[in-house]
């Protein structure tokens, strides 16, 4: 809309309804602006609880690598059990007759990248109570020389971790030596 024309009909203003304007607003004055605030805008809500989760899984990431000869040294099966496991316990892992409740695809992951996801995958399955969980680390085709790189940190990684009481290989339907069975502890 220009100057010279009217809100209302969008036709231009007589030199009358002009002059008619200024006329009736000549002895306006501005209000003062110095006792009005200006908005303020509202600062975004701190997420506190994500914030102390994402704290939680930084210090739970303090686990160390395995040592360069460990990594070189592994077999095709992995399989852990913590003390204090009994062994029928351990057979029904490995013959998967466990529900899985839940899964963590470790595939394409960098090893740093692959222990943030593995951290934070186990601390919200204890935190939902799953029991038995599969968590894919792939057979290390992709990796360099072949050398299962990921599946090595995660059987390293499991053992340091106090909620996990045992894991092992899954059977071949289920990813057989590129993936391990996770039996974790009830929550408290």
């Amino acid at each position: 809309m220009t100057h010279a024309e009217s809100p209302m009909s969008k036709e231009p203003l007589s030199e009358e309804e002009r002059a008619l304007f200024r006329e009736s607003v000549a002895d306006a004055r501005p209000l003062p602006q110095d006792k009005i605030k200006p908005y303020a805008l509202r600062s975004k809500p701190l997420p506190s609880q994500r914030l102390r989760d994402e704290q939680e899984v930084m210090q739970s990431l303090l686990l160390s690598d395995p040592a360069e000869d460990a990594m070189l040294l592994t077999g095709e099966e992995i399989l852990f059990t913590r003390d204090g496991v009994p062994p029928t316990l351990m057979r029904k892992l490995r013959r998967g007759q466990f529900r899985l409740d839940a899964e963590l695809d470790l595939h394409g992951k960098t090893r740093v990248e692959a222990r943030e996801a593995l951290a934070l995958f186990l601390a919200t399955c204890i935190k939902h109570q799953r029991r038995c969980v599969r968590i894919i680390h792939g057979k290390g085709h992709g990796s360099f020389n072949k050398q299962p790189v990921l599946k090595t940190n995660v059987n390293h990684w499991l053992q340091q971790r106090d909620e996990v009481l045992a894991f092992c290989s899954a059977r071949p339907a289920d990813g057989g030596h590129g993936a391990v069975y996770v039996l974790l502890r009830r929550a408290r």
